[in-house]
């Protein structure tokens, strides 16, 4: 099947100038341009967007704050032990409005040092995505730990980096996944300790009462639920989730 599709994409590419031609459109070329820069033709321009339109999703789980939040979410739902309440789709929801929040600012230094100049005219394609890249790139090695990205460092047979700018993008990218996971997990641990204490003590009541066939767990759930909506649960680990990452350098 990956070979099909491979065939099916290196035709597409050997057959669109063909099309265009046919079309009165463009081409694909790629030209020279001043500045040391490379310019192509509309067809591979609408390409490279369509492929970017394809990868977006794993994009944004890779490379922005959307990983940490949504799994906090998660682990918070089950410290809770409300099952499917809220639902995955609330929960999605809820991280990515919150993310937005989180990468505002990196994502309005993209679009001036990147976006802008190239819709302008005034930068070719590619300094304008390098252009782009610094402010994202500056957010994950902010969040990534040393550890993680020396480990992946070594999987990719380096042993450090000079600069920051020397470490590849798919070095970074695993490395801030790997970051990320660990600190959403450690956030997920401290937000069980009260819930887990609150079905240790329902436990041990219902046992000292002799009430064995009881479900220690049906007790406690409105415990929980109002010990969480007594300390404004949703609003403290919304701003501890978006305190929790560390700025740009």
């Amino acid at each position: 099947m990956l070979r099909l599709f491979a065939w099916l994409a290196v035709a597409a590419i050997v057959l669109m100038p063909q099309f265009a031609s046919a079309a009165g459109l463009p081409g694909v070329t790629a030209t020279p341009a001043a500045g040391g820069g490379t310019q192509y033709s509309l067809s591979v321009q609408v390409l490279l967007l369509m492929t970017l339109l394809t990868v977006l999703p794993a994009l944004m789980l890779c490379m922005t704050a959307f990983t940490r939040i949504v799994v906090v979410l998660g682990l918070l739902r089950q410290a809770l032990g409300t099952n499917q309440t809220p639902s995955n789709q609330i929960l999605v929801g809820l991280a990515l409005l919150l993310s937005f929040f989180v990468m505002a600012p990196v994502l309005q230094k993209v679009y001036d040092e990147g976006a802008k100049p190239y819709m302008d005219g005034k930068m070719e394609f590619e300094p304008a995505l390098a252009a782009g890249a610094k402010p994202l790139r500056g957010f994950m090695l902010a969040q990534v730990r040393d550890t993680d990205l020396m480990t992946f460092a070594k999987i990719a047979g380096q042993d450090a980096y000079q600069t920051p700018d020397d470490i590849p993008f798919p070095v970074l990218a695993a490395a801030f996944v790997t970051s990320e996971l660990t600190t959403a997990f450690q956030i997920g641990f401290l937000l069980f300790i009260p819930f887990v204490i609150i079905d240790l003590v329902v436990s041990s009541v219902l046992m000292s009462m002799g009430m064995m066939m009881l479900s220690p767990m049906l007790v406690s759930l409105p415990f929980k639920l109002m010990l969480f909506v007594l300390v404004d649960g949703w609003s403290l680990v919304m701003g501890m989730l978006a305190a929790s990452f560390h700025a740009a350098a």
